[in-house]
């Protein structure tokens, strides 16, 4: 009896035994497989890089980039004892209203209390996240068996371009649009127009910065040798020729202007001739970048609108025939007392001259004497000249969606009508850089030159990097040049450009009124313009004006001519031109 309540008692201990192995090992199984919602051991964190900056000449950043950060917390974690202490301080260091930091913080779980903080207030909370642990604002939340503890959580929610001097230079400047990756909520800005298009691929981030270890306490990566360190690299900076002052004051001027002549739009910029730098580049219709509401300013006309510029292709007319030894400046030219039958086309002249000199032709504008002189030209050197000059082809400036223009096919210039149209401008159209370009062959000894908003980059430790741009293309002799820049001088001086003359500086250019197509019908509406030149002893500057549609007055004389005259006095004021005695 005794020995079998002894094997009883041993079965007992061993079906204990065995049950309680069992339970340990369920236990153990249970740990390994089920989700605790623990802290991880080792966490990541991203810095993010940012859009480089676009800098002017003299240092300001037109454009630049911030960060934006996402704060959150888990109210459960919260003491509801310092709860009231808990909003007081982070509406202190974050800057949100306490209404609305005591509204999200009603919802139980995890609650996003802002999601645009800049970087200062981030910084600023993740002291104030160290400082909570230190007054244990933070208890552990139980689920389960298990139990967590968690303080504010801070990370970067996306980047937000700004554009502090509003619309200076714009559209130049380009703009950009919020894109968002969805996988991470990340915020970015997407590169649309102008110079942030074009130079996209170096502005845009270089390499995001990632810090990897194990945590602490507080949720703070432990920054041992264990530690992976990957550098944040931001994008380069570009580094505008564009001086800001000048810029600002260009646009000034041609604010004014639009409003005295009640015309759609004035463009206007000014080139350094030796360099192809364009110093100031402006528009009187322009738009705050980060409120975009003028949707028809977007578009730079300076290479995407293209129109028949009238007059001023007659110097182009002009030294096509020079260097091609097919024209005197001082030979006479019959000027038919200001009417001359062409075919059926009668062409006319604002002044009637009976006879006038090869030269005279340019500074007094006279369409019958370029029609005569342009039958001159064999219709493919014709065509071909103006495509060496840079008509009918991008300029290879750097801006983005630059168009070409056009002129008619080579064969269409052996008609006499066509060769006398495109002679004074019309048949062809163009673009206002492609002017800038072109005049700018003549006050740089017959050297054409790709107009350069940009001057430099750098990347973010600073070192610079330099843009390739085209070479200097021989466009005509010196010589053509020189005797072109004198007959320009020559309008100025008593032709159809006399408001631009100023006392001790060299100026020469050319005025051109061209009618305006609607339709496919020339209207009452016009374009006008003048391209020249301002150089003292030292200084050289390219300058071009249209005014697009003036409705008070229509002549460049009196519309393009007096805009270029105060450009050239702000030249001189701002010291880039001095008057010599």
């Amino acid at each position: 009896m005794e020995q079998n309540s002894r094997a009883l008692k041993i079965v007992i201990l061993f079906i204990f035994i065995i049950v309680g192995i069992s339970i340990f090992l369920l236990a153990v199984l249970k740990i390994i497989i089920e989700d605790r919602r623990l802290p991880r051991l080792v966490i990541e964190e991203k810095n993010r890089a940012i859009r480089g900056s676009i800098i002017s000449q003299d240092g300001y950043q037109i454009a630049y980039s911030n960060k934006l950060y996402e704060v959150a917390v888990d109210t459960r974690c919260i003491d509801p004892k310092k709860k009231e202490l808990f909003v007081n301080l982070f509406s202190i260091y974050s800057g949100v209203d306490k209404k609305s930091v005591k509204k999200a913080l009603r919802r139980r779980g995890y609650v996003v209390l802002s999601y645009k903080l800049d970087t200062k207030r981030a910084y600023q909370l993740k002291i104030l996240s160290r400082k909570f642990y230190q007054m244990n604002m933070f208890i552990p939340y139980r689920i389960g068996k298990n139990y967590y503890k968690q303080g504010l959580t801070i990370t970067e929610s996306g980047e937000k371009r700004k554009y502090p001097y509003k619309d200076i230079l714009t559209p130049v400047v380009g703009y950009v649009q919020k894109s968002r990756i969805k996988r991470i909520n990340y915020i970015y800005p997407k590169s649309i127009k102008g110079i942030e298009k074009y130079y996209d691929k170096y502005l845009k981030p270089q390499q995001n910065g990632v810090i990897r270890g194990k945590r602490d306490i507080g949720n703070n990566i432990i920054l041992n040798k264990k530690a992976l360190i990957k550098k944040r690299i931001d994008g380069y900076n570009v580094h505008l020729n564009v001086n800001l002052l000048l810029q600002k004051n260009l646009e000034n001027i041609l604010d004014s202007h639009k409003k005295d002549l009640e015309a759609r739009e004035i463009i206007a910029a000014v080139m350094e001739s030796s360099t192809g730098k364009l110093i100031a580049i402006a528009t009187s219709n322009r738009y705050n970048p980060e409120r975009i509401k003028d949707l028809s300013a977007l578009n730079p006309k300076f290479i995407e609108y293209s129109f028949e510029p009238g007059s001023v292709i007659k110097p182009i007319t002009f030294a096509l025939l020079l260097e091609h030894k097919l024209v005197s400046p001082m030979e006479v030219i019959r000027g038919y007392n200001g009417r001359y039958k062409l075919g059926r086309k009668v062409i006319t002249d604002e002044h009637r001259f009976d006879w006038l000199s090869a030269e005279n032709v340019i500074v007094h504008s006279s369409n019958i004497g370029i029609a005569q002189l342009a039958q001159r030209l064999p219709y493919n050197k014709f065509y071909n000249g103006l495509k060496s000059f840079g008509f009918g082809q991008r300029t290879g400036i750097d801006l983005p969606y630059e168009k070409r223009g056009s002129i008619v096919s080579m064969y269409k210039l052996k008609s006499e009508i066509y060769k006398a149209t495109v002679g004074y401008g019309y048949s062809i159209r163009v673009t206002f850089m492609q002017l800038l370009k072109a005049y700018n062959v003549f006050n740089n000894e017959g050297f054409a030159l790709s107009p350069k908003i940009a001057s430099f980059l750098t990347r973010p430790n600073g070192k610079r990097k330099d843009i390739n741009f085209p070479k200097p293309k021989k466009v005509v002799s010196s010589k053509t040049a020189s005797i072109m820049r004198d007959i320009l001088k020559k309008v100025v001086q008593k032709g159809t450009g006399t408001v631009a003359k100023i006392e001790g500086l060299e100026i020469g250019g050319k005025t051109g009124t061209a009618h305006m197509v609607k339709r496919g019908k020339y209207v009452r509406k016009y374009n006008s313009s003048f391209f020249g030149f301002a150089n003292d002893k030292k200084h050289r500057y390219t300058i071009g004006v249209t005014v697009i549609e003036p409705k008070l007055r229509h002549f460049a004389s009196q519309t393009a001519v007096p805009v270029f005259r105060e450009i050239v006095m702000e030249l001189v004021n701002e010291g880039y031109l001095s008057l010599d005695n």
